[in-house]
Order: C-alpha cells, then structure tokens, then sequence
C-alpha cells in the first residue's frame, strides 16, 4: 500500500512502483472506476479488443460449442 498526498491542485503523484506495475507513460490515460468508498485506477487500453482477446479461453468444455451447434438441428 502507498500513501500519497493530494496537491493544492488536487493532484497525485503515483509511486513509481505503480507506474511501472501498469507500464504508464506521460501521456497515457487512466480509468479511474469509483465503488462505494473504494477508487480503483487502471491503464486504459489502447485497443479494448486485444485487452479482453481470449478471457473466456478455458470457461467451457472443448466440444461445448459443437454440442450446441448440434443442438439446434
């Protein structure tokens, strides 16, 4: 966990270990998603579709699709 202060600006910096963990650069954009009493920080993709490529990879039995397939006949 980090500690950081808010500016008289109301800005932040971000420790470097971060800055490093999501790979950030200046000029790069942030998500900044509020739940509740919790923010949580993320890089924004450049491209949503190669961050969310193959996430269902391994949900579903190999033949699943093939037996659904086959289901419609």
């Amino acid at each position: 966990m980090h500690e950081v202060k808010l500016s008289s600006k109301k800005q932040i910096v971000i420790p470097r270990e971060i800055r490093n963990t999501l790979r950030l650069k200046a000029g790069d954009k942030l998500l900044i998603v509020k739940r509740g009493d919790t923010v949580i920080l993320l890089r924004k993709p450049k491209r949503y579709s190669s961050e969310t490529a193959g996430m269902g990879k391994g949900l579903y039995p190999p033949d699943d699709l093939n037996r659904e397939r086959k289901s419609w006949q």
